[in-house]
């Protein structure tokens, strides 16, 4: 459906960042997005909250009252506004402003405002740096490739920790802080990750041995999902390279940002 009107002018300052006015908006918009944050983090400060708690709490309501503000406009300036309402952005706006009428009926409920910091996400838009986002998208898709893998490792740990926590509460028992087998596979995950709270520790010689043994088990095998995800990772970067191919000699591997060929030193055409 086209625009016209207050709605397509509407629409070219909110959304676009083509116009001095949508860029002067969307900067505004990033400047009032961390300040409301950076509002949120101070008032948890105890000090702080009593000085000037009462002065937060107006600019915080001033706040959510522009961005309740922004966001019927987006909705009624869109394009398609049940694309708008239910994209990521959209969702991300929404929860943006919830909390503060929330915090009305739920107390502590404002502190979910920081998710408000999702919105600045659209400086890569702004900024024109959406190119970068193919780093990420890089990096997201090697983790997607390796979830069966990292799924079946995480699987295996469970079992060995359920194992060890049970073999614990045997042999310390509650007398030593093991109460339960739950608490015990707690204190084995605490343990093989190299955590080490010291909350619950075992006393017995017998099972002094056993968590040594779960702790050079921790040191084995800590790094087993970095090396999956990094195996995919190399994976994805030689596929990517691939994409890159020469018009001129038809040849690819080369890398994202290279601006010749290095092959036969024909500019190449970026690929966007």
């Amino acid at each position: 459906m086209a625009l016209s009107g207050r709605r397509k002018w509407l629409n070219e300052v909110i959304f676009g960042t083509d116009t001095p006015a949508g860029k002067l908006f969307d900067v505004f918009l990033i400047w009032a997005i961390l300040i409301s944050v950076a509002l949120v983090l101070l008032v948890s400060v105890q000090e702080i909250a009593v000085r000037y708690g009462e002065l937060f709490f107006i600019l915080e309501w001033i706040f959510t009252g522009l961005f309740t503000i922004e966001y019927l406009l987006r909705i009624y300036c869109s394009v398609n506004r049940r694309s708008y309402v239910f994209s990521f952005y959209g969702v991300v706006d929404l929860l943006a402003i919830l909390p503060s009428y929330l915090a009305l009926l739920l107390t502590g409920a404002s502190t979910l405002l920081v998710v408000r910091l999702l919105r600045v996400l659209r400086i890569f838009r702004i900024l024109k740096l959406v190119r970068y986002l193919r780093d990420a998208n890089l990096l997201a898709r090697s983790l997607w490739q390796s979830r069966r893998k990292i799924m079946i490792f995480y699987a295996g740990m469970l079992v060995l920790c359920v194992i060890f926590g049970a073999v614990m509460f045997v042999v310390e028992g509650p007398a030593n802080g093991f109460t339960s087998i739950p608490k015990s596979i707690y204190w084995t995950i605490v343990t093989i990750t190299t955590v080490g709270f010291g909350d619950i520790t075992p006393h017995t010689v017998v099972g002094q041995a056993i968590a040594s043994l779960a702790m050079l088990i921790g040191y084995s095998i800590i790094a087993v999902p970095t090396g999956i995800v990094t195996a995919e990772l190399a994976g994805e970067l030689g596929r990517d390279k691939s994409s890159y191919r020469c018009d001129n000699c038809s040849r690819a591997g080369h890398d994202s940002d290279a601006e010749y060929c290095k092959h036969c030193g024909y500019k190449l055409e970026q690929v966007e």
